[in-house]
């Protein structure tokens, strides 16, 4: 089962699969052609349909294209075959699973997007296993893309003394506007499940274990129909991961199946309970399937939680503990009763810092409602949310601080400023290494493709 945390992916669709070779396609110039070559970079091609291909993904997407798509998305093409080529000399690769990662990722996206898995292939064209597999090929290049810009820039530092010459000098219409920001600490309960609800649940994996040992069922079937975990449309595979990747009872498990044909014993995390199936195994990595089962709570499990919590609250408004002290030894949550309950937030803008600083969007909605309308220093009553395991529990929050919109300053946004100088940096590196590249290197544009304003200087020689 995988943590939470699950990294921001950057979606840039590359392909060279031919979508719409059953389709006449039409140049700018409206010939009518089956497929045609746009662009040359070097000894590789970019023909019309890989340009259809990603736009009609980015428009699934909802990716905003900055400009005439027959032009933005041939240079974004263009680019990354310089960057793949550069990748070669550097012998850069990426973990196989993380690329099946992601790629589950995307077509669990697109299935939301569109409805079901039935609409996904209409709309491609494709079936789900053919789709996939092109898919595999655009991620495993977008992260080797973005491992060499890394390695690009990884040597970009921001002293204090450059990011207040770089804030000095930024256009008054170029500093950002910050919004509103909250600082929240919580509480939380889990309720008390009975104990007749998690042994029907274990009833239950019992019983899938016994109708695979016996050949009667298929796991993947079984998963696809019973599991409540995503992986689920996926016949409940996870794909190759190392121990980090899962949580570490689930990884004991994981690491120590060694028959394919035999169901593990029922594991409890804190996501539920699962029953696992041996893939394969590769190195230090291993591929498991796996099926996932929450026990229910019911309505009065959750208000005796709240009931609960609504005493705790009423004792530290009375000036029995603090509410810090109540995080700390009450709390259940496990990412902030160490830190006095503090709430961090995870889509900040830096990944160098856990700030504590929230946006009301990027608070659950559950306590963003809770809070609108509180002051700093009021406790709120005791409320029912979902956690980060999207499971049911009761919670108090205190609004700490609430900072007014204003304009960034150095005083209380130098962290923003300063990753803004960084990012600002990196771009110009970045820049400065493509139009070296793009001198260096044989491009040929068509003549219907080249009356555009690109990014990048000197792609018509």
């Amino acid at each position: 089962m995988k943590r939470t945390n699950i990294l921001r992916i950057k979606c840039l669709f590359f392909s060279a699969a031919v979508l719409l070779l059953s389709l006449p396609l039409m140049s700018q110039n409206d010939k009518n052609v089956v497929d045609e070559v746009a662009w040359i970079v070097g000894d590789e091609a970019i023909f019309r349909s890989d340009i259809e291909e990603q736009y009609q993904q980015m428009r699934t997407e909802g990716i905003n294209i900055p400009g005439d798509p027959y032009c933005v998305i041939p240079e974004q093409l263009a680019v990354e075959k310089l960057y793949l080529h550069q990748a070669k000399i550097d012998t850069i690769e990426v973990p196989e699973s993380s690329v099946r990662s992601m790629v589950d990722q995307r077509i669990n996206f697109f299935i939301n997007q569109l409805g079901s898995k039935e609409k996904v292939e209409e709309y491609f064209h494709k079936s789900l296993p053919v789709l996939r597999e092109s898919l595999v090929e655009m991620m495993r290049n977008n992260s080797i893309v973005s491992q060499v810009q890394r390695n690009l820039t990884q040597d970009v530092t921001a002293t204090p003394k450059e990011v207040r010459k770089y804030f000095d000098e930024l256009a008054e219409d170029s500093i950002p506007y910050v919004p509103m920001e909250v600082e929240v600490q919580i509480i939380t309960l889990n309720p008390n499940i009975p104990r007749q609800e998690i042994e029907d649940v274990k009833a239950r994996l019992r019983e899938y274990s016994d109708r695979v040992n016996k050949g009667e069922a298929d796991f993947s079937t079984l998963a696809i129909m019973y599991s409540e975990d995503g992986s689920s449309m996926q016949g409940g595979e996870l794909g190759y991961q190392g121990r980090a990747a899962w949580v570490p009872e689930f990884a004991n498990v994981a690491f120590n199946l060694t028959d394919p044909k035999k169901v593990s014993r029922i594991v409890e995390t804190e996501y539920g309970y699962h029953i696992l199936q041996l893939i394969g195994k590769r190195g230090d990595q291993v591929n498991v399937r796996h099926i996932l089962l929450t026990p229910k709570v019911s309505e009065k499990d959750l208000s005796d939680a709240t009931n609960r919590l609504d005493s705790v609250r009423k004792e530290i408004v009375a000036g029995a503990f603090t509410f810090e002290e109540g995080a700390s030894y009450i709390s259940q949550d496990k990412d902030t009763r160490n830190n006095k309950g503090v709430m961090t937030n995870n889509n900040d803008y830096s990944n160098l810092y856990r700030s504590s600083k929230f946006e009301m969007q990027d608070l659950p909605p559950e306590i963003a409602r809770k809070i609108e309308k509180m002051n700093p220093g009021d406790i709120s009553e005791a409320f029912i949310m979902k956690n980060n395991n999207h499971k049911d529990v009761a919670a108090i929050v205190k609004l700490t601080e609430r900072i007014p919109g204003h304009r960034a300053n150095l005083s209380d946004d130098y962290n923003l400023i300063k990753k803004m100088y960084e990012n600002h940096k990196k771009e110009m590196i970045l820049k400065e290494w493509l139009e070296k590249k793009i001198k260096e290197t044989y491009v040929k544009i068509e003549p219907g493709w080249q009356s555009c304003e690109f990014k990048y200087q000197g792609w018509i020689k």
